[in-house]
């Protein structure tokens, strides 16, 4: 993907750079800017043809962002930009904002991409998604550990109240909890909506040389709780990595659960019995809702598990 500018200081002119939009060789993707070979490049390929398109100060950022480092899932939308207010190129099919800040710690490269740096993408993506979406997004951003909490608490203080920054205050008031999946998050709210201890979120084991990484775990019960998804566990190859790891888990004297998202969804109150049962401890300090009042997630769930 090159600009321009970049073309002309390979030693093309204006015109050379048209012979060759016209043999097919460049392929204008916005004004100035121009994939090489290839008219359909990758979604990373656009991406970057939309920050060029923008100036050099331009960086991706907001949703953009967010697909790009894996936190949501792209949807087709125009690419989203950020400049500073000297930045005034607008260009077609390219969603612009302006900031008058953008300090050093907030931009970052990926792939050769400028991009807004995953605390700042986070604290911008609040503005447009719900709160559950929202938590999605921060929880995924800490699975691929790419963000941790006091950069985001650095970045609501540094950067002021704005748009969305009350649920991602919500959300940081949870404590760390960097699950992989929706259904982890509804496993994870029906735990601690019922009362019980905040569990360790996919932190890694190492048993017999090998390294196992149990969705939740209280390390003095020794109780681990899996959270089956289909998108995770409906393979043949899924399934046996699943036994083989519960095999070796129980081995070391840990007790394992299975939950479903049928029974996170359909059944919460039977599946927090079943959880407590086996020997989750209670919160410390409070008492928590009643067995018989958890939180209803599929009131909260819009869309069947990943």
């Amino acid at each position: 993907m090159l600009s321009l500018d970049e073309l002309r200081a390979c030693g093309l002119s204006r015109n050379a750079v048209a012979v060759r939009v016209a043999r097919g060789s460049l392929h204008p993707m916005y004004r100035g800017v121009y994939a090489v070979g290839h008219a359909n490049p990758p979604l990373e390929g656009r991406f970057l043809a939309a920050v060029k398109a923008c100036g050099p100060d331009a960086v991706l950022s907001h949703f953009s962002t967010a697909a790009l480092l894996g936190y949501v899932r792209w949807d087709g939308r125009h690419p989203e930009v950020t400049v500073l207010p000297s930045g005034t190129r607008v260009h077609r099919r390219i969603r612009v904002h302006r900031t008058q800040t953008l300090d050093p710690q907030d931009v970052a490269r990926y792939r050769g991409i400028p991009i807004t740096s995953p605390a700042r993408t986070l604290m911008d993506l609040a503005g447009s998604l719900d709160y559950r979406r929202l938590r999605r997004a921060v929880r995924q951003a800490q699975s691929l550990r790419h963000v941790e909490l006091r950069q985001l608490t650095e970045a609501l203080t540094r950067l002021g109240p704005r748009r969305g920054s009350r649920n991602l205050r919500r959300i940081l008031a949870t404590g760390p909890a960097p699950t992989r999946s929706e259904l982890e998050d509804v496993v994870l709210d029906l735990i601690l909506g019922g009362g019980l201890q905040h569990p360790d979120v996919n932190v890694p084991l190492v048993l017999a040389g090998c390294r196992v990484v149990p969705d939740f775990r209280w390390p003095s019960q020794k109780l681990v709780v899996e959270a089956d998804g289909a998108a995770w566990h409906d393979d043949r190859l899924s399934r046996e990595d699943d036994a083989e790891r519960q095999a070796l888990l129980e081995a070391h004297g840990e007790r394992v659960l299975r939950v479903t998202w049928k029974q996170a969804i359909t059944r919460p109150r039977e599946t927090l019995a079943r959880i407590r049962a086996a020997g989750a401890p209670a919160a410390g300090g409070r008492t928590g809702r009643s067995i018989h009042d958890p939180p209803d997630p599929q009131a909260r769930a819009s869309s069947s598990s990943s």
